[in-house]
């Protein structure tokens, strides 16, 4: 169990590709701090979790909000001793045209998706700097790589995590510490479960290897950059994305 001893928080993992992450740390030894707005749908999670053999703990606070990170982080610390690996998992979309946009759209998205990277990062990473030794992978997306009709204000708060990732990684490198972001492709969730065949068929014909990824695709990724094998490999995005975008 290669991460064995080892405290990861997961953002927004009360369910979905969170919760998938959650899950593949903690088989691999790891205990689990599961954060997310959702504070039953998070319990839930935990005890499903700690089920593993993990310890496991849910905790609510929102991610925008700096002053809310930092009372949950300290309350985290207290509990856990420590943090060695944050995944930054929580976002939301709120799409629309550029043109048709309302500030109040662009600013949750942002504040979420962006704001609550830097907000968790800046918290934790303090810690993992005095401790000189921690991992942090953020969840960007294919979007903010390549763009998407509708998504302006997701498409900047994922290219902004990149960049800011990058940023990270050359901070905090003299401390251990690395910052790697995954850029996932079309992945099946409930969201995609919706949408009609034919949007999935032409979906699905922009992905080389035609088909959907997984929950479980993005979750083996973090797992290998929150583990010993990727001690040497930082500042880096990881593609999941069946070949959609090279």
């Amino acid at each position: 169990m290669k991460l064995k001893d080892k405290v990861a928080l997961v953002t927004g993992s009360a369910q979905g590709i969170g919760k998938s992450v959650a899950v593949a740390l903690a088989r691999a030894g790891a205990n689990i701090i599961i954060s997310d707005v959702n504070l039953e749908l998070a319990n839930q999670t935990a005890q499903e979790v700690a089920a593993l053999g993990v310890k496991a703990k849910a905790y609510k606070f929102n991610v925008a909000d700096l002053a809310e990170v930092e009372s949950a982080v300290a309350e985290m610390v207290k509990e856990f001793g420590k943090i060695d690996i944050l995944v930054n998992n929580a976002g939301i979309t709120k799409d629309n045209l550029l043109i048709r946009m309302k500030k109040e759209e662009w600013d949750a998205v942002i504040g979420v998706n962006l704001t609550g990277v830097f907000n968790c990062t800046k918290v934790v990473g303090t810690l993992m700097m005095k401790a000189r030794y921690g991992k942090i992978v953020s969840i960007a997306s294919i979007v903010g790589q390549m763009g998407n009709f509708g998504q302006a204000n997701y498409a900047a708060s994922k290219g902004g995590v990149i960049a800011f990732t990058k940023t990270v990684a050359k901070e905090l490198a003299s401390r251990n510490v690395t910052a790697n972001a995954i850029a996932p492709g079309f992945i099946q969730t409930a969201m995609t479960d919706k949408l009609s065949d034919e949007v999935k068929q032409k979906m699905m014909a922009q992905i080389p290897l035609g088909k959907l990824g997984s929950p479980d695709d993005i979750a083996n990724a973090v797992l290998f950059l929150a583990g010993p094998e990727a001690d040497y490999i930082t500042g880096q995005v990881l593609a999941v994305n069946g070949g959609m975008y090279m």
